[in-house]
């Protein structure tokens, strides 16, 4: 079986693709396709990882009761009310 061949042609007017192909020179001969493979991999662990997080904020968000009284905003140890509004915005973003 033939093994499949994969060619980067980095456009170095773009930021992105100037700096991959720095890191890329920097791997010393004979490991690039496993750097390649595990930053491909590790790509991907991220976004699932994200997903799992999101999720789980999403599940723990519908059993919060966010509200702001003026008991809330004068309460000295309470939760600051700036934590409330950005738990609020929270709920809208998921």
């Amino acid at each position: 079986m033939r093994r499949p061949v994969f060619s980067f042609r980095p456009n170095f007017e773009h930021p992105g693709h100037r700096r991959a192909w720095e890191l890329l020179q920097g791997v010393p001969e004979g490991q690039k396709n496993t750097f390649l493979v595990q930053a491909i991999l590790q790509y991907e662990d991220t976004g699932r990882l994200e997903r799992m997080i999101r999720q789980a904020i999403r599940e723990e968000l519908k059993s919060v009761q966010v509200c702001q009284t003026e008991e809330t905003e004068e309460r000295q140890g309470g939760i600051p009310v700036q934590m409330l509004d950005f738990l609020s915005s929270m709920e809208d973003v998921m």
